[in-house]
């Protein structure tokens, strides 16, 4: 995200969730209250949905990834480019550290968890539970990260404070930065840098093929418009910081939901940046059949029933029918190897398929 949002979240996301300032862009890293059993097996997808009729809500399935079946072996050194134009030369992948969520969860998928000694808050599955984390809130500790000796970083071009990320540099570790997630078409592109970076090229070719084909059977899974197409207003929330904002085109969500069948209607409504404030207007204009939310943003302001309340959500076809679909904060917006998982939740959610 380019520009500052007004007003800022700012402690209440210690837990990991995505915050939408210039740092912390797209960390899903950075979802309907009710869903069913098959949405919430879903490894590291927890969901709910309401309308009239839903079924149950099951217990959701541990937040795990699932490493390829072989641990691959690096071959290094090798020399790879870098988001920001640097090229870096990575000798060791004995101490990774990623800033991201989306980046370690990539790690850890191509089989290297083990190597791993470090996450910032937005790493929430499982088997990086216990690994010490190295930022306050999004912002990355240098200190708490050259402590540790990895050898190598691995960063998105929104990572920030900027002046952490240089002093990494400045002692001698490799920093490799990686562009952040938008749409799927950079599922494999971020695969694809993390395991050259790692030398795994072999296990990176072989996870990008994997979660292709598991994206591509599930789309199998999207049923037929009859030429009406799902409207979704995709809303992050933050009720403690008293942040309600409403998705444009650039919020990260409308590859998910145009894959999913459905129509982002914030882009539709043309709006061309990541995220506006909520207005009873534009909440009218966009009037969407179903509102896509975080977890734990929905947590924040009291479930469907203080989401209503938000000016504007109870006059929509969705607020009307308590249509809420919801992804966990730590899955929804990566991009990565659970992308398919994400996707079958959105389509089991919208449609009410089982």
């Amino acid at each position: 995200m380019e520009t500052p949002r007004s007003p800022e979240p700012q402690s209440d996301d210690q837990d990991g969730a995505f915050v939408p300032t210039p740092a912390a862009s797209h960390r899903f890293p950075r979802l309907a209250v009710a869903v069913t059993a098959l949405a919430l097996a879903l490894t590291g997808c927890g969901g709910t949905a309401t309308p009239p009729g839903s079924p149950a809500p099951a217990a959701a399935a541990p937040d795990r990834v699932e490493p390829l079946a072989a641990t691959p072996q690096p071959a290094l050194p090798v020399t790879v480019p870098s988001a920001d134009g640097a090229q870096v030369t990575v000798t060791s992948a004995d101490r990774v550290i990623p800033l991201t969520g989306s980046l370690n969860e990539i790690v850890h998928t191509l089989g290297l968890g083990g190597q791993v000694v470090a996450r910032d808050i937005t790493a929430t599955f499982e088997q990086a539970a216990r690994l010490p984390v190295v930022t306050r809130g999004h912002d990355v500790s240098a200190e708490s990260v050259l402590s540790l000796r990895p050898t190598l970083v691995l960063a998105e071009t929104t990572t920030g404070p900027a002046e952490a990320v240089q002093q990494i540099r400045d002692a001698g570790i490799p920093v490799l930065v990686v562009a952040p997630a938008k749409g799927l078409d950079d599922v494999p592109k971020r695969i694809d840098a993390v395991a050259a970076a790692l030398g795994v090229k072999d296990a990176g070719a072989q996870l990008t093929r994997r979660t292709a084909d598991r994206i591509a059977a599930v789309r199998k899974n999207v049923p037929a418009s009859g030429g009406k197409q799902p409207r979704v207003a995709f809303l992050y929330l933050r009720g403690t910081a008293s942040v309600y904002l409403l998705g444009g085109s650039d919020s990260g969500a409308a590859s998910l939901l145009e894959a999913a069948g459905a129509v982002d209607t914030g882009k539709e409504s043309g709006l061309g940046k990541d995220f506006t404030p909520i207005t009873s207007e534009a909440l009218a204009a966009a009037a969407p059949d179903a509102i896509l939310v975080m977890s734990k943003g929905l947590e924040s302001v009291g479930g469907i029933d203080g989401l209503v309340k938000i000016p504007g959500v109870a006059q929509t076809p969705a607020g009307m029918d308590r249509h809420v679909v919801t992804v966990d904060d730590g899955v929804l917006l990566n991009y990565g190897p659970r992308t398919d998982q994400v996707l079958s939740s959105l389509i089991t959610q919208l449609y009410g398929k089982g």
